[in-house]
């Protein structure tokens, strides 16, 4: 069970020692700021602070988004799919004075949990309820500086935690997301600025949602390049890396099976 430690409510260090006194052992993840695992899951409500948003449950995984992002305080972003939110909360985090922070979900009460969830740690981000493959019917013209998309997907990355995707996820089901991601990825590409960055995301681990879907984009869009895995500044040295992205695997450093591409725009 990972934890992220809201930074503008706390510190790992601090954090580490209120779990301590409550006789709850855990460690940091020295290489993901703000990462902390607890030795033995426990009901959230156990957790100090988690009610006032000090704490938040996400996979070390999940966290390592930051990395590609790049994140800096003169920043348009959009975060393409967000709910329910975890996501949408570590980049108010970590970069507390961007220009603007929108959430985009086509689910109305999904989009109600990234609202919970920003509330509960004290984040602010605009939030609109409507299909990011559709831009035309929300977005105002104005494009983003980084975007992070983070695409529905087969979720076999999150399969140890929940094995009921085994009964679930058709291969049939799986063969069908390579378009809806691509539709994603392009919609998103519309909206980002020129010199911005895009990071494609998802928790699973087949090629073909993964590699495939950003081989395909690149084939088809004359300004699209690689930001190379190599090049994402304070990367943890999680997963590996392939030509486009870099896939981490279910059980590695403890976490779930993510992938991560960085795409810029020329």
């Amino acid at each position: 069970m990972w934890l992220r430690v809201n930074s503008r409510r706390s510190t790992t260090a601090e954090y580490l020692e209120e779990l301590r006194i409550l006789g709850i052992a855990a460690r940091a993840e020295e290489r993901v700021p703000h990462a902390i695992v607890l030795d033995t899951p426990c009901d959230v409500h156990e957790l100090p602070g988690f009610a006032q948003g000090v704490v938040s449950v996400q996979d070390l995984g999940a966290q390592c988004v930051a990395f590609p992002l790049d994140l800096s305080g003169d920043q348009r972003v959009l975060d393409a799919c967000a709910a329910p939110g975890g996501k949408t909360s570590l980049i108010a985090e970590r970069a507390p004075n961007l220009k603007e922070l929108v959430a985009v979900d086509i689910d109305p009460h999904r989009l109600a949990r990234v609202r919970d969830n920003l509330s509960r740690g004290g984040l602010e981000a605009q939030l609109v309820a409507a299909d990011s493959a559709d831009p035309k019917s929300w977005w105002d013209g104005t494009p983003f500086d980084r975007i992070l998309l983070d695409a529905p997907c087969s979720g076999l990355g999150v399969i140890r935690r929940h094995p009921d995707i085994r009964l679930r996820k058709s291969p049939s089901d799986i063969d069908k997301l390579p378009e809806l991601q691509g539709r994603l990825l392009r919609s998103a590409w519309e909206m980002l600025a020129p010199g911005g960055r895009l990071v494609y995301v998802t928790c699973t681990v087949t090629r073909s949602e993964n590699h495939g879907v950003i081989a395909a984009f690149l084939a088809s869009t004359p300004n699209a390049a690689i930001v190379p895995a190599a090049a994402w500044q304070g990367w943890p040295g999680l997963g590996e890396a392939d030509d486009i992205g870099r896939q981490i695997l279910p059980g590695e450093a403890g976490a779930d099976g993510f992938y991560y591409a960085a795409l810029t725009k020329a």
